[in-house]
């Protein structure tokens, strides 16, 4: 008899667990990489049967039915090991923004979650001067694209839709008003447009949003010309930036936008005191410029300096340097485009005076500000050189004021730095320098247990999610995919029970 167990997807509290089964030997108990699977020698050509009783000691087992019998678990034949893992479905985060002190993400159902400072209302929670450190449900569904500001917050829903909530003082949310008498706006998600928009970025004090025919618009503080419409003048309604076929945006928490052409040129428009355009001078500017003629790939603005990455996935950077968030071994401003890495970033973030980026290989790399632990490197020191904090399996990343965010590859949410208003959402509110799992209150614990010398894996009584049941040959790989044995098992529902609800392979 095999027994199995089930991994949760690691958006939960980590679970450190491993069975190994080597039949007929009585399986053991060790860690993963903080991911409890259940493996099996792949010389074993063995068929099995998801089973599940509530009460194992009664020797009553049901075959699992979720529409159709979940049977034929085949495990491959060969030298190496297969692992098995039941994974949240609906439970994979997709998506991260961070903001001065808060943290949005979405999840792979849609559903957009937030965590930390709301007392402007930007995580729509309807409450002011109200703070959150455990991540919360925003929106059920619907949601495919988020964005944070300092104080407010955007996102998009798959009907092209954008709505906004959160701090109002500049006309930042574009709904047709200033909130001049308090920095508060909206308090729950407001429409703003009704359809076409495929792009957010929210700034300090003002907001970018991309339409589908390549036009970009802003609303709120333009004191330095960052809105790009020939003006200074804030306003509390979107006015259309003057530049076209544009393909990425990203607006910073300073005063200064990015734009991406569909030729891969790069564009710039708003302050430039410390050389954040890279156009080589010092002088703020209304409409954008172009910076770079061709091969950008990808953009991201900071407080006052800019980060893009080319075709070839080189790194480039200009502007501010006092935090050494530029990455180039110096404490020096630029304000002409410095290639700080030569091959392989695939992704970058920054907000204030942080940095990460990402490589191909999966790996996290920070630089530049850390009095809040926010690079993750279990320090509090600031560094001008690029350094590795995860060796791998790392998809996306977000920086915010004083902490940062990132996600694996297998949908787990992590958090490092600040966390005064709740932000890193690990239900405290301690700062920390060192990465740490987000806490998800939709998912169960899982247990371990054991009957007549056989491990198994439990669910608590009040667990109601949905699972799937995913296979991997390569751990290390953090790629993990749905078994199909003839027919895709999907939908397992543990329901809401007065006991736990016991599970394995049989």
């Amino acid at each position: 008899m095999i027994w199995f167990t089930n991994l949760n997807d690691a958006v939960v509290y980590p679970r450190q667990y491993t069975l190994t089964v080597v039949t007929p030997v009585v399986p053991g108990q060790g860690a993963y990489d903080n991911l409890p699977v259940v493996f099996f020698p792949t010389n074993t050509q063995t068929s099995y049967v998801l089973q599940t009783t509530g009460n194992p000691a009664s020797g009553n087992w049901m075959t699992v039915t979720n529409g159709v019998p979940f049977t034929g678990l085949t495990v491959p034949a060969g030298t190496g090991t297969a692992f098995f893992r039941l994974a949240f479905e609906g439970q994979i985060v997709t998506q991260i923004a961070a903001g001065a002190q808060l943290s949005l993400f979405l999840k792979d159902d849609g559903s957009l979650w937030g965590m930390g400072d709301d007392s402007y209302g930007e995580l729509g929670n309807a409450f002011i001067n109200y703070i959150v450190n455990i991540p919360f449900d925003i929106i059920s569904n619907s949601v495919t694209t988020v964005s944070a500001g300092n104080n407010h917050s955007l996102f998009l829903k798959n009907d092209g839709s954008l709505w906004t909530m959160g701090g109002n003082q500049y006309g930042e949310l574009g709904a047709g008003f200033y909130s001049t008498n308090s920095p508060y706006g909206f308090f729950s998600p407001q429409e703003i447009t009704a359809s076409n928009t495929i792009a957010i970025s929210g700034g300090g004090g003002f907001s970018l949003f991309l339409k589908n025919d390549g036009t970009v618009w802003g609303m709120g503080m333009n004191d330095s010309g960052q809105l790009g419409d020939g003006t200074y003048n804030q306003t509390d309604l979107p006015v259309q930036m003057m530049i076209s076929n544009v393909i990425a945006i990203a607006a910073a928490g300073g005063s200064h936008s990015l734009m991406l052409k569909t030729n891969g040129s790069l564009w710039a428009v708003g302050e430039d005191n410390f050389g954040q355009l890279g156009d080589g001078n010092s002088f703020s500017t209304t409409l954008p410029e172009q910076i770079v003629a061709s091969n950008v790939t990808a953009i991201a603005a900071g407080g006052a300096y800019s980060l893009f990455i080319k075709k070839d996935g080189s790194l480039w950077v200009m502007g501010a340097n006092d935090s050494g968030q530029l990455g180039d071994g110096t404490y020096n401003q630029t304000n002409r485009p410095e290639q700080i890495v030569t091959n392989h970033v695939t992704a970058i973030a920054t907000r204030n005076s942080t940095s990460l980026f990402l490589k191909s290989d999966g790996s996290l790399w920070v630089m530049g500000a850390n009095d809040s632990g926010q690079l993750g490197d279990g320090t509090y020191n600031q560094t001008n050189r690029p350094e590795q904090i995860e060796p791998g399996n790392v998809m996306a990343i977000a920086a915010g004021g004083f902490h940062s965010l990132f996600v694996k590859n297998d949908g787990s949410l992590w958090s490092m730095g600040a966390n005064d208003s709740g932000q890193l959402g690990d239900d405290t509110y301690i700062q920390t320098n060192r990465p740490i799992q987000v806490t998800s209150t939709s998912n169960p614990l899982l247990g371990m247990t054991s009957q007549n010398h056989q491990p198994m894996i439990y669910f608590p009584t009040a667990a109601a999610p949905d699972y799937i049941l995913q296979m991997t040959t390569n751990l290390a790989s953090g790629t993990w995919t749905t078994v199909t044995n003839p027919v895709s098992f999907s939908g397992l529902q543990i329901t809401n029970a007065p006991s736990p609800a016991y599970f394995r392979l049989y």
